[in-house]
């Protein structure tokens, strides 16, 4: 089943909900407007229709294999590779000055999302480059600069993140990589680092691995990290490509899913010390690591919209297909498509609607980040960077989750089908089981949804983000249609349990940290699940004019349909949730230990 880019959904968010001619009025995106959008997304389609989804399976029956310490990638990820960094993807949000093309995330989260459909595991390695380069961009030296950065722009190189070790996973305090420093000003590098995505691999000339290690003598726990560049091959002072440096892949994983996407043991430092240059100063490399990790779990977020919707495409076609039973309706005298079948049906618009709520509310968020970083206003920065860091665990968290139901929809659609391989539904299935896991697992967002986002500031983000939603209450109140009448009456209930949520843990958080932290993943699936409704809420209200106007009436009618049924059978989730939360904590902690 071939991939098809979903651009008319994509360019009405970015069109209608994130506003790209507004952004096009700020310094630096004047190039940027709608056209623009619409001119880069048909040619990203169109490069990952033709050469990047055609892999996808075959990467997952022929996946990266290592042999005595090189990986080899699967047939064709080379070749596709070398045309994706000539046709200047991977530079397409970085800056201009860098070789980059300078475009706000709003379009560059969409062509992430193209290529993210097309082939989870190939995408992986640009998703890292793109990590590697934010981190240089904020914190390294210009002499860094100079070095790495336009060849990672231009995908010449790649770029890796090494955290983890086999006793320090998310509590990086335990990080025991060390680094010693050298007459020269370098540092040389020892120790052990897992789940490296793309650690080692045969698509570039060199990999960038932006590494944690502690200097002697540092603080213990996560105040005593530094980050250092250790380049698989040295590079020299002008940029060119040395000796290899002591730095080795042991190992590749062998994994559920992304299967074609080398996850390398790195071993460093077993031959005299792997040569690094230190990034920033001592002791701030957390900090640093976490603007890649936060670039990261944005892009994450996206990969689950891209394999949810991969899967809804897949699942449309075989229901639309599959022969089986007369409807119920008696409409057909014969057997037919499995599409006219009302439970089929409602598993498809339950992924239609998932996917499209993910897709508009990533959208919007990554609208605020541009905003956030080229408003000319700095009032107006400081409101959308508040609003961003709200929307990351959500836009990562739910998005993430969110993409099991909807793969694990997909197999269904397929019935016993799905569970044989060969159809393809299972794989999209096992590729997205990886994403509520890295990059810091849903309850790991949702305790920084808890303690950072809400907790902190005693509830007035959140409340923000509450305040705008009944701005969108009114104007669905203004509306005499049965869809706006059923959207408003969703919307307001789930808010209303959304600031109940709110108030728990704003008062709960200090007193009784355990009853605040016990509902942490439902109030983050509550704050998506709202926020991911309100924007299928706008969108309905746009639709509605436009269909009035005659503007492109199936699509306008299918977007009204949907946001209706994501009101109706999805935000309708929200007053359980906050059950749950607010009178279903103590029940969380009640059982004994040693009861389990």
């Amino acid at each position: 089943m071939s991939y098809k880019a979903p651009l008319n959904d994509m360019l009405f968010d970015i069109r209608h909900l994130a506003g790209i001619d507004e952004i096009a009025k700020m310094p630096g995106f004047e190039e940027a407007g709608f056209d623009t959008a619409q001119a880069v997304l048909e040619e990203c389609a169109k490069f990952n229709e033709g050469v990047v989804a055609p892999l996808n399976v075959e990467g997952d029956r022929n996946p990266s294999s290592w042999k005595d310490g090189v990986v080899t990638t699967t047939p064709g990820f080379k070749q596709a590779f070398k045309q994706y960094a000539e046709g200047g993807w991977q530079g397409l949000q970085h800056p201009v000055e860098v070789g980059g093309q300078g475009l706000p995330k709003t379009i560059g989260a969409a062509c992430g999302e193209i290529l993210n459909a097309a082939n989870l595991s190939f995408a992986l390695c640009p998703l890292l480059t793109d990590g590697a380069i934010e981190a240089l961009l904020t914190a390294g030296s210009d002499e860094l600069k100079a070095t790495y950065l336009e060849k990672l722009v231009s995908g010449q190189w790649t770029g890796t993140m090494n955290l983890t070790e086999p006793q320090a996973g998310s509590d990086l305090g335990l990080v025991r990589t060390r680094a010693e420093p050298q007459p020269d000003g370098t540092y040389k590098v020892f120790g052990t680092k897992i789940f490296i995505t793309y650690g080692e691999h045969d698509m570039a000339e060199n990999i960038v691995h932006l590494t944690l290690a502690r200097v002697a003598g540092a603080p213990e726990g996560v105040k005593g990290i530094s980050l250092f560049v250790v380049p698989k091959f040295k590079v020299g002072k002008d940029g060119r490509i040395g000796e290899r440096n002591d730095v080795q892949c042991v190992s590749i994983e062998h994994k559920l899913g992304i299967k074609a996407s080398p996850t390398a043991v790195l071993q460093f430092g077993d031959h005299g010390g792997a040569e690094g240059v230190l990034v920033g100063q001592e002791n701030r490399g957390l900090e640093y690591m976490f603007i890649m990790m936060n670039a990261a779990r944005y892009a994450v977020g996206v990969q689950g919209i891209a394999v949810a919707d991969r899967a809804y495409q897949h699942a449309v076609a075989y229901a639309k297909d599959r022969v089986q039973s007369r409807p119920v309706d008696g409409s057909m005298s014969a057997s037919a498509p499995i599409i006219h079948h009302p439970d089929v049906k409602r598993m498809l618009m339950t992924m239609r609607a998932l996917t499209e709520g993910c897709r508009a509310m990533a959208t919007v968020a990554a609208a605020a980040y541009d905003a956030a970083h080229h408003h000319p206003d700095a009032e107006v920065r400081k409101q959308n960077q508040s609003f961003y860091e709200f929307m990351v665990p959500l836009v990562k968290g739910y998005s993430t989750e969110m993409s099991l139901e909807v793969t694990s929809l997909g197999v269904q659609v397929h019935g016993g089908m799905g569970f044989i391989e060969e159809t393809g539904a299972a794989q999209y299935y096992r590729d997205a089981r990886i994403l509520p896991i890295y990059e810091g697992t849903t309850a790991i967002q949702a305790n920084d949804l808890v303690g950072r986002k809400t907790a902190r500031d005693g509830g007035q983000a959140a409340k923000a983000v509450a305040k705008q939603i009944e701005t969108t209450e009114q104007e669905l109140a203004g509306r005499d249609s049965a869809a706006a009448r059923a959207v408003l009456k969703r919307l307001t209930a789930a808010r209303q349990a959304f600031v109940d949520v709110v108030e728990f843990i704003a008062s709960n958080s200090k007193t009784s940290p355990n009853a605040a932290f016990a509902g942490s993943v439902p109030y983050l699936m509550l704050a998506g699940n709202l926020v991911a409704g309100w924007q299928l809420a706008r969108s309905l209200l746009v639709a509605e004019d436009l269909a009035s106007r005659g503007e492109d009436k199936p699509f306008m009618q299918a977007k009204i349909a949907t946001a209706q049924f994501y009101a109706e059978h999805i935000l309708a989730r929200a007053p359980g949730l906050r059950d749950a939360i607010v009178e279903g904590a103590d029940s969380v902690t009640a059982m004994a230990v040693d009861a389990f």
